[in-house]
């Protein structure tokens, strides 16, 4: 298991406890940002989807901000970049 894919199962549990996920994908984009200055200090570029009942109701920027915090501490050692898609159960 690559170290990007033991951040992504440390990643996947720190999501569940903070949501009651009925989805959730986690892509490992780092491959696509080599030579960035961000992958030189060892934090990944990852693209995240997940569905939640807690997003319902919350703006855009909350539910970024909720993702976040249930995330805060990989960031900014093991998640350099995130991109973030975060939908209510009523919308999908």
């Amino acid at each position: 298991m690559s170290i990007n894919q033991q951040r992504i199962s440390l990643f996947e549990a720190d999501l569940r406890n903070a949501f009651d996920v009925q989805s959730l994908i986690i892509e490992d984009e780092s491959h696509l940002h080599a030579g960035h200055a961000g992958a030189a200090t060892g934090g990944g570029h990852f693209k995240l989807s997940i569905t939640a009942p807690e997003f319902k109701g919350l703006s855009l920027v909350a539910r970024h901000r909720a993702v976040y915090a249930a995330l805060q501490r990989h960031i900014p050692k093991e998640i350099h970049a995130l991109t973030i898609s975060a939908l209510s159960t009523d919308e999908v």
